[in-house]
């Protein structure tokens, strides 16, 4: 008899973070339809479908799928008083010589610049380096994203350097800024006199 895997679910302070299931649905979609002129700028052009409930369906399969195969792990942000607040991911899970992944991440309107996206991140990078054993968690975000790069500053983050035409943003490529965190992080530390 096989065991059932559990689903990954991180606590902070204020929120748990969880599998996305779909009885979020309404409250996903409420929060990306008021968010909606605060998120655009900052990410991909919304599909014709993006806010359908198949659309989401599809998106709850997937992140079953991709945590079950150790390639992502989804994340949404649910405050203990259980109003949903955004979502986390870490993507693009590499293991072998790299050992390393990335994040996104979005934050509702009402819920930015309270410090909930910074607690997420540091669940997420703690869960990564101890439970995960990844050695690189990588991020990046559009230069003039102030409140991007602060947030990840915050958390811990590097910055790295510039990638060219990185992501199409908002119907454009855009160039973004790197940053990463290391698990044992020596940036700027020569060696000399050990």
């Amino acid at each position: 008899m096989f065991a059932r895997r559990r689903s990954p679910q991180l606590e902070t302070e204020r929120m748990v973070l969880r599998l996305p299931v779909q009885a979020d649905f309404a409250p996903w979609t409420a929060l990306r339809v008021e968010s909606r002129a605060f998120l655009t700028p900052w990410e991909p052009v919304w599909a014709a479908d993006h806010l359908a409930r198949k659309s989401f369906t599809n998106r709850v399969y997937w992140a079953q799928r991709a945590s079950r195969n150790g390639t992502a792990l989804p994340l949404f942000l649910i405050r203990r008083d259980s109003t949903f607040l955004g979502a986390i991911t870490l993507d693009n899970i590499r293991r072998g010589p790299a050992q390393s992944a990335t994040i996104g991440y979005w934050i509702g309107q009402p819920f930015a610049r309270q410090g909930y996206m910074r607690e997420a991140i540091g669940a997420l990078v703690h869960h990564a380096f101890t439970q995960l054993d990844l050695s690189r968690i990588e991020a990046a975000c559009l230069p003039e994203n102030a409140a991007s790069r602060g947030v990840l500053e915050r958390a811990g983050f590097k910055y790295e350097g510039v990638a060219q035409s990185y992501l199409q943003i908002n119907g454009r490529w855009r160039n973004h800024v790197l940053y990463s965190n290391l698990r044992h992080d020596r940036r700027g530390k020569t060696g000399a006199g050990i």
